[in-house]
C-alpha cells in the first residue's frame, strides 16, 4: 500500500480522555477509553480495508509510543475516522 493512497489514523483521534483540541477527531459519543493501534486495525480489518500498523508516533504526542495505522482509502478522511470509531465502539 502507498502512502499516497493511505490515510493515517493515530489511537488520539479517538480517545474519550482526550479533548477535541487536544487530538481527538471524534464525537465524544463514538469515542473509547485507551484506543490503541490494534483496536484500530481490529476495525479496519472488520471492515475489509487494507491496512497497515506502523511504530510512528503522532506529533503532539511524540514521547508516547503508540504508534499509528495507515489504512487504504480514497474517499475523506473523516469519513473513514468515523466508521472505524463505529466499528470500535460495537467491540
Amino acid at each position: 500500500m502507498e502512502r499516497e493512497t493511505g490515510k493515517v489514523l493515530y489511537p488520539c483521534y479517538f480517545d474519550k480522555d482526550l479533548k477535541r483540541k487536544e487530538g481527538r477527531r471524534v464525537e465524544k459519543t463514538l469515542a473509547i477509553k485507551k484506543p490503541d493501534t490494534k483496536s484500530i486495525a481490529k476495525a479496519a480489518s472488520k471492515l475489509a480495508l487494507k491496512y497497515k500498523t506502523e511504530d510512528k508516533t503522532h506529533p503532539s504526542f511524540w514521547i508516547e509510543k503508540s504508534g499509528r495505522v495507515v489504512v487504504e482509502w480514497d474517499q475523506p478522511k473523516e469519513s473513514l475516522i468515523k466508521k472505524i470509531a463505529e466499528t470500535m465502539k460495537e467491540d
